[in-house]
């Protein structure tokens, strides 16, 4: 009977892994689907995080993200968003955004900490960029993003 249970030991441990949530394991999560929006003149390439378990796990342990990259979260309704920094290193500001694109508010969020940041109405889409990014460009309340998640809001 021991000798089956010292057998099984490496299976069950092997299992347990994946039974850990994702942020437990304390990696970033790069391999995500990209899109390509824009605003104005200005480009961004970002990460969609549409399941749950992505989007649990958004930018949390990402050390670096280049100024022209951001991550979109895709809910499946609009719904008032409101998302923290558990676990997320880098300084961000989120911009909850409607269907059409149209930026509803921003938020600038500090790192490592719980407090929420909400949307003012309910929202699909909320765009994580690094902070400032949005002030730097004067990119406001009310500004529009272009991309084809944004394509059916906008008819």
């Amino acid at each position: 009977m021991l000798k089956r249970l010292a057998a099984l030991l490496p299976l069950l441990l092997a299992s347990a892994s994946f039974m850990m949530p994702a942020h437990a394991q304390q990696q970033p999560q790069t391999d995500l689907s990209r899109t390509q929006l824009s605003i104005g003149l200005y480009k961004i390439d970002a990460q969609v995080a549409q399941t749950p378990l992505q989007r649990e796990i958004g930018l949390m342990f990402r050390k670096e993200m280049p100024q022209a990259e951001g991550m979109i979260f895709v809910f499946e309704q609009p719904a008032t968003q409101c998302f923290w920094m558990r676990n997320t290193i880098l300084p961000l500001t989120a911009a909850f955004v409607a269907d059409d694109g149209h930026i509803v508010n921003l938020a600038d969020m500090q790192p490592m900490t719980e407090n929420t940041h909400c949307s003012q109405e309910p929202v699909r889409y909320v765009l994580e960029m690094n902070k400032g990014w949005f002030a730097k460009k004067n990119i406001q309340q009310g500004a529009k993003l272009g991309g084809e998640l944004f394509a059916a809001g906008q008819r």
